[in-house]
């Protein structure tokens, strides 16, 4: 089983056994509770629950404890919250603009909408096989994104709000929420030309907005406000000493960044630059959760990580305030917000790739465009979770449900835009087929080399930096479309 099954047994009996004060100091596992206070209280409901299943899965002190009946419980609360995501992608559906013509209900774009987003590989594997609780808070997302589209901004505000205090991860595409609520709704008219029409601002709306964010923060941090405990509350939220990157590499430009600083590290031994007894051993590729420095390239800290994610996200904030482009320039912005934080955070998880791959399944059934992106994108993001599944007896499974999910997202979308040029190119082709022979090295031919002891961490390696330089790609190459489709419509408006 995967760590996060004992990670989510123990928030179950942290939150149950003791008092409100504790819940965030409580430290008997290593698998300390780090989710906002929503989440929390989710557990605890839980927890009231799980007893009838297995009463010593809440016994704190039950260190790595499982029992069938305890995997049962945690199963079957995934698929039961899962309940939020399907009547949230129900809701996207109602979104999307189904003008275009299909022969029959498999070819309309809400079908396949439907599909990419139920049948998601990458939230299948995450969640049902590895096990976390992704499917209700993507939920909760995206019916706040369908709220957004449907003009009902108080809605989708005050769901975004809770969303932000059940896991603080969203707050990667806060920005595109902020700037699109105040510009859509806090502003009520546009001139001719689209530009800000600054006399038609509204108090009220903002005062409004401002009242819901309160009012949640309020319900979440107040009770650890009052109890003077909310330092330790963001210290727990915002763990910097884990390091720059996760113990498996997010495939993101930290990856190529950490690769280049190792390549350049032996280079530099190989030429009698460096000093090898001054290097530290395996300090990035050690597999562990830590702080590090690097050996040539500067060391990386939270400050410089944080200045590279709010350069990479401004131009797509510009281009949501100065020509919004209505909902589908706000699922772009937020889906450049979700990459750009995904490409330069600091410690983030390979998981978090889902953030951007979901909402623009909603973009690939618009655009062909859009949806040669997106293959790229999910086909690269997806690969990149692999490791999460690395028993022997996951392999034909994983390989089997992305191979259907991957064959269904080509064949619907290349259906969809039969009438226009090829969805990807031919370098864009033979990167993605190349995935097939880095899976065949990686998973059958290096555990039965002797490097497997000497360098294990060498297929991951692999993995990341290939992985990274696609989800780089993709994300230069939807922000360079998107900037090309503002300047147009500028032009055009001219």
């Amino acid at each position: 089983y995967s760590t996060d099954f004992e990670v989510h047994r123990n928030w179950l009996a942290i939150t149950h056994n003791l008092p409100l004060s504790q819940w965030y100091y409580e430290a008997t596992s290593e698998w300390t509770l780090d989710y906002p206070p929503f989440f929390a209280w989710f557990e605890y409901a839980l927890s009231h629950i799980a007893k009838y299943f297995d009463p010593q899965m809440l016994v704190v002190e039950n260190l790595n404890y499982t029992s069938h009946a305890t995997v049962f419980f945690q199963r079957l609360s995934v698929i039961f919250t899962d309940t939020l995501f399907i009547y949230a992608v129900h809701e996207c559906c109602r979104c999307v603009n189904g003008k275009r013509a299909a022969k029959d209900i498999l070819e309309k774009p809400t079908f396949i909408l439907a599909v990419l987003l139920l049948w998601n590989f990458g939230l299948l594997i995450v969640d049902h096989i590895h096990f976390q609780y992704n499917g209700f808070l993507f939920g909760l997302m995206l019916l706040s994104v369908a709220r957004l589209c449907q003009k009902r901004y108080l809605e989708g505000a005050l769901l975004f709000a809770v969303l932000l205090h059940f896991k603080h991860i969203y707050i990667y595409v806060a920005p595109a929420y902020g700037i699109y609520l105040l510009r859509s709704y806090c502003f009520t008219a546009n001139n001719a030309d689209g530009s800000l029409k600054w006399r038609s601002f509204s108090f009220l709306h903002v005062t409004l907005l401002g009242l819901i964010v309160c009012l949640v923060s309020a319900l979440s941090l107040g009770p650890f406000l009052v109890l003077g405990q909310l330092p330790q509350v963001i210290s727990r939220l915002f763990p910097f000493k884990r390091g720059l990157c996760h113990a498996y590499w997010a495939p993101n430009f930290w990856a190529l960044y950490n690769a280049m600083d190792k390549a350049l590290t032996i280079l530099g031994l190989k030429c009698n630059f460096l000093d090898g007894t001054k290097i530290p051993k395996a300090s990035m590729t050690g597999g562990l959760v830590q702080e590090f420095q690097h050996t040539v390239l500067p060391s990386v800290t939270p400050l410089a990580t944080l200045i590279c994610t709010f350069i990479a996200i401004l131009p797509s904030v510009f281009c949501l305030w100065f020509k919004p482009q209505g909902p589908r320039g706000f699922l772009q912005c937020l889906v450049l917000c979700a990459l750009s934080s995904f490409m330069f955070g600091w410690h983030v998880h390979e998981k978090a790739i889902l953030l951007a791959i979901l909402p623009l399944s909603l973009l690939s059934i618009q655009r062909a465009k859009d949806a040669g992106i997106y293959l790229i994108l999910a086909t690269t993001g997806h690969f990149s979770l692999f490791p999460l599944l690395f028993t022997p007896p996951e392999l034909p499974i994983k390989i089997l449900l992305m191979l259907l999910f991957t064959v269904y997202s080509f064949s619907s979308l290349k259906s969809l835009f039969r009438r226009e040029k090829p969805l990807l190119n031919w370098l864009e082709t033979i990167y993605l087929i190349q995935l097939v022979p880095l899976e065949i090295f990686c998973e059958i031919i290096f555990p039965l080399t002797p490097w497997k002891w000497h360098f294990p961490f060498v297929p991951l390696l692999l993995t990341s930096v290939y992985c990274a330089l696609g989800i780089t790609y993709a994300w230069l190459k939807l922000y360079i479309s998107v900037l090309t489709e503002r300047i147009s419509v500028r032009q055009k408006a001219e």
